[in-house]
């Protein structure tokens, strides 16, 4: 069953003007219920594009999103943010640094919330527990710091926090846009762990933008190359088991007529 459908997607900036910029050109991809699927691609290749056409950050000039058979592609971003989950690459930009770990949770498990007035109930006793026991598992000590502001938190506890925020309710979409490339590589590989566990656990159809190509052929279950804004590789079962990175790096060459040029991946 496809749990998201992209078709003929397409994105123009500045259209005649001469900033113009084509972001997303007839875009096509289908993404089955369950899949795990990492993306990497050339500079301006359309992947943070693409992640902000699927949240609703913009609409598209034309083709269609469907989410689980319902058409979303005029669909606000808030009322997409109840059924999926965002991570950044900036740790900054997916908790509110003034209010406490406790109230960030509350606010994400409430906005998740299924009942119409579910955003302006309080949290119960049983919450409170749920979230503790939550935190536990990052294994990081949060769970005795539930009363601080997040403003406090180094960078891998508040990107940690954002993925258990992201996925208390599990939502139907998880979208990680290199959610650990601004991480020191412990505490990088500590939240990575985190993902894969918690995408494990509860079965959540996850699309993630990768600059290191071994953690693109090595997590999930299909891996995406994305060139001019549109899909140029997909590759999974057999071939992509297979596929060293040489390999992908060439056959990205082959499907875009050009060598990668991103030096953050080449680099990895």
């Amino acid at each position: 069953m496809a749990m998201l459908e992209l078709r003929n997607l397409s994105k123009t900036f500045n259209p005649g003007t001469v900033n113009e910029k084509t972001a997303l050109s007839h875009l096509n991809l289908t993404v089955e219920d369950g899949d795990f699927i990492t993306i990497v691609g050339s500079n301006g290749a359309g992947k943070s594009t693409l992640f902000n056409a699927i949240a609703g950050v913009f609409y598209v000039d034309e083709g269609s999103i469907v989410l689980a058979g319902e058409d979303i592609t005029y669909k606000p971003e808030y009322k997409r943010s109840r059924e999926m989950g965002r991570l950044f690459q900036d740790p900054m930009r997916g908790t509110a640094p003034n209010m406490t770990i406790e109230e960030n949770l509350a606010l994400a498990y409430l906005r998740t919330a299924k009942h119409q007035h579910a955003f302006f109930s309080r949290t119960s006793k049983a919450d409170r527990a749920f979230f503790r026991e939550q935190l536990a598992r990052l294994d990081m000590g949060l769970e005795d710091r539930m009363r601080q502001p997040v403003g406090l938190l180094s960078g891998g506890q508040r990107q940690a926090l954002t993925l258990l925020m992201s996925t208390l309710v599990p939502p139907k979409v998880l979208l990680l846009d290199e959610h650990t490339a601004a991480l020191d590589p412990g505490t990088a590989e500590k939240v990575l762990k985190l993902t894969k566990e918690i995408v494990a656990e509860h079965h959540i159809t996850t699309l993630m933008v990768t600059h290191n190509m071994h953690q693109a052929l090595g997590l999930g279950n299909r891996t995406l190359m994305m060139d001019g804004g549109s899909v140029v590789l997909d590759i999974r079962g057999e071939e992509r088991a297979g596929m060293t990175v040489d390999g992908l790096l060439e056959r990205f060459r082959t499907g875009a007529g050009k060598a990668l040029d991103n030096d953050r991946i080449l680099l990895s």
